[in-house]
């Protein structure tokens, strides 16, 4: 085949390599400027606030009864904010308890800011009251109390620091002044935030502490010296400070969880390693041309600049192509109802595409840089032949038993997601240990009338008709309690609790009971199962949008790189069942509680709602990122070289298999920052990561695509005649 010459897409890449080669220092300097002025904006902070001071943290909502039934709770009942006190360890019945309680009370109401505050002894009867037994240690021994204190909801939140900490000053008094072996614990939504945030940011921390320094000891062994190694890591790092940046900005625009912090710098950072490994190895082979044998101190400059905007041309397409694909798999997320998944989407496709720019703009100036270094003794290229040919060699002979032996694999991975359960964590989220969620463990074990109900009814009706219905609920199976309040004039509410927790299968059968078996009056089920259940809903009912925005723009890029319908028809599918692995393997993990020792975490009996389009969604993303690594280099060696179809895919193996391991290495490392921390989402994420790029790059890239590539033959690069032209005129090919 002869060789074509090069589009005009390659060429702009080329001419952006030798500039970056002719100026190197300018784009270098103009990369630390970005990188320091957006980091210190986001950690330091302008007049809102640091970036982390702008996090919040909340259930994955979407639009639908529960979000309408809690608007209008919310619209009677302004949200407030409460801070709770568990005194334990004391005798309700003395009259120092009592003493020390009523002067905790006068004490709190003079506070600026606090609109009620509630304990056992505001009742007439004291703790003996009935209306008192939600306040009162659940037993019957009468030995703790709960202490509410609400806030005004027009606080800012200045004012609501300091009446909390006043409120808090009086709590620990109150203890203090009690007999010995009384104790006291503090909780609340602020505070539950905070240590969100806290652990957050913690995690953060240890993750790229994790990260950067191992990466930049596999990639010393990789290229053979520190300079090389360096390079993907300063790339990673102007990634990182440049992501940071990004998501300040858009904690303006949109509110931000404080995962979304976690996920998406620790992808860039991945993405911009593996791009970077890429950029250099192609560029050490490059100059290793253009030095012809020579030793590398007589490189000239225009010989770098030639290597860089050729290194740039071919691996920079790669890079380039890849960051739109991670790109379009994550916009798939912006088609999803619930605004945390859309928040993440969007600044995930922002911090995708900055790690792509650094990629092509920073790591090729830092390789002319230290271009001589790159050729230094030691660093010869692979082979024509080695391991990865002769394992594709291996392969060829026997490509059905490879398939079906793999396929067998992942099936069986896959099949814990039949039973896959979700639920939408709280406080649960947090390790067994910190302060908050000890209190609210304890809450729901001490004062269960106090935990929020599994569902509430809404409905426009009188208190007579809602308690005539609630007679009605009381009789469902599940059904532990049920209580009735007014809403203003014209609703009231039916609070439901269950046997079980609020977000387990009782909860999740009795919240279906009650929208099946509806009140005379309109009515609204919300609550926190009936939540989660419009959530799930919301999800399989935008999934196959979101599976066709991501399909199509996939498809239609891996046309325009190889001319082929066949290779992204594969390609899909291949992934389908790698990502249908790791959902699986991560449902066997966290949702029946293997490994729980190991990882450090506390199962909840199901995964986080956010997983699964998370995981398959940037798990898509970095699966067709290894790809783009194999197939271009097997398009490049069969269109461009004249190799027949086995001998480009043994080549083409050979020559990425190396790069493709070591940057599935990289992203594993990376992704250990995940399954370090100690939050579960952001734990369960990292697993269902790191076992979908360790089965795509094995299994998949290593095993199935050689084999079925075999099968196919030259039927790879297949397309119908009318695409076939099409792609000669639009087709971007080197």
């Amino acid at each position: 085949m002869s060789k074509k010459p090069p589009t005009l897409h390659t060429t702009r890449l080329a001419t952006l390599g030798r500039a970056s080669a002719r100026h190197p220092w300018r784009f270098v300097l103009v990369w630390g400027l970005i990188s320091v002025s957006t980091f210190a904006i986001a950690v330091l902070g302008v007049a809102g606030g640091s970036l982390f001071s702008r996090l919040g943290s909340g259930e994955p909502g979407v639009s639908g009864e529960a979000h309408d039934g809690r608007a209008i709770i919310e619209k009677v009942e302004p949200a407030s904010t409460s801070l709770m006190h568990q005194l334990s360890g004391v005798d309700l019945g003395s009259a120092e308890v009592a003493s020390v309680a009523a002067k905790a009370l006068a004490d709190i109401r003079a506070i600026d800011g606090v609109t009620s505050v509630v304990n056992p002894f505001v009742f007439p009867a004291g703790p003996s009251d009935p209306q008192a037994v939600p306040f009162v240690r659940a037993g019957g021994d009468h030995t703790g109390m709960l202490t509410v204190t609400t806030f005004s909801p027009g606080l800012s939140k200045t004012q609501t620091a300091a009446a909390e900490a006043a409120v808090r000053a009086v709590y620990d008094r109150m203890a203090a002044d009690l007999p010995s072996g009384a104790s006291g614990a503090v909780g609340g939504g602020n505070l539950l935030l905070g240590e969100i945030l806290h652990q957050i940011e913690v995690d953060l921390r240890a993750g790229e502490g994790i990260a950067l320094p191992l990466s930049f000891i596999v990639m010393v062994l990789v290229f053979g010296g520190f300079i090389a190694a360096g390079m993907p890591i300063i790339g990673a790092i102007a990634s990182i400070f440049a992501a940071l940046g990004a998501l300040f900005g858009f904690s303006y625009v949109m509110d931000l969880d404080a995962s979304v912090v976690n996920v998406v710098t620790l992808l860039g950072l991945a993405l911009c390693i593996d791009y970077g490994l890429l950029i250099v190895s192609r560029a050490r082979e490059e100059l290793r041309v253009q030095a012809a044998g020579r030793p590398a101190s007589e490189l000239t400059h225009e010989a770098i600049r030639i290597a860089i905007g050729q290194a740039v041309a071919t691996a920079g397409r790669t890079v380039f192509f890849s960051g739109l694909t991670v790109a379009i798999a994550l916009s798939g997320l912006l088609i999803f109802d619930a605004h945390v998944i859309r928040a993440i989407g969007a600044a995930g496709v922002s911090v995708v595409l900055i790690a792509m720019v650094v990629g092509l703009t920073l790591v090729p100036p830092l390789c002319a840089l230290g271009a001589r270094r790159l050729l230094a003794k030691g660093t010869e290229t692979a082979p024509e032949d080695g391991v990865f040919s002769s394992l594709a060699r291996g392969v060829h002979r026997a490509p059905w038993a490879v398939i079906v032996g793999c396929l067998a694999l992942l099936v069986a991975l896959a099949i814990p997601t039949l039973s896959m359960r979700l639920t939408s964590s709280g406080h649960e989220l947090m390790p067994i240990g910190t302060s908050q969620r000890d209190f609210f463990d304890r809450l729901a074990v001490d004062y269960p009338l106090m935990s929020a109900p599994a569902a509430t009814v809404v409905g426009r009706a009188s208190v007579a008709d809602a308690t005539a219905y609630a007679q009605q609920v009381r009789a469902l199976p599940g059904v532990s309690a049920v209580s009735v309040r007014p809403l203003g004039a014209e609703y009231a509410a039916v609070s439901v609790r269950t046997t079980g927790p609020p977000l387990g299968d009782s909860a999740r059968n009795v919240v279906t009971q009650l929208r099946e078996h509806r009140p005379l009056y309109q009515s609204w089920v919300t609550g926190q199962a009936a939540g989660l259940a419009d959530f799930t809903a919301s999800l399989a009912a935008r999934a196959p949008y979101a599976a066709g925005l991501i399909v199509i723009g996939t498809f239609l890029l891996l046309f325009l790189m190889t001319g082929s319908v066949i290779i992204p028809t594969k390609a899909l599918l291949l992934n389908v069942l790698s990502l249908g692995a790791s959902l699986g393997v991560a449902t066997w993990i966290f949702q029946e509680g293997h490994l729980q020792g190991l990882l450090g975490f506390t199962s909840t009996g199901a995964l986080e709602s956010m997983i699964p389009p998370l995981a398959l969604t940037f798990g898509f993303g970095l699966s067709m990122d290894y790809e783009l690594f194999l197939i271009s280099r097997i398009a490049e060696l069969y269109h461009h070289n004249g190799h027949d179809n086995d001998r480009a895919v043994e080549l083409g193996l050979q020559r990425s298999g190396r790069i493709i391991t070591s940057a599935a290495l990289l992203v594993v490392i990376v992704f250990a920052g995940f399954i370090a921390g100690k939050m579960l989402v952001i734990k369960q994420m990292g697993v269902a990561l790191t076992v979908a790029v360790l089965l795509d790059a094995t299994v998949v890239r290593m095993l199935l695509v050689p084999a079925t590539m075999s099968i196919l033959g030259r039927w790879n690069w297949w397309a119908p005649a009318p695409l076939r032209r099409w792609h000669a005129l639009h087709g971007i090919e080197e």
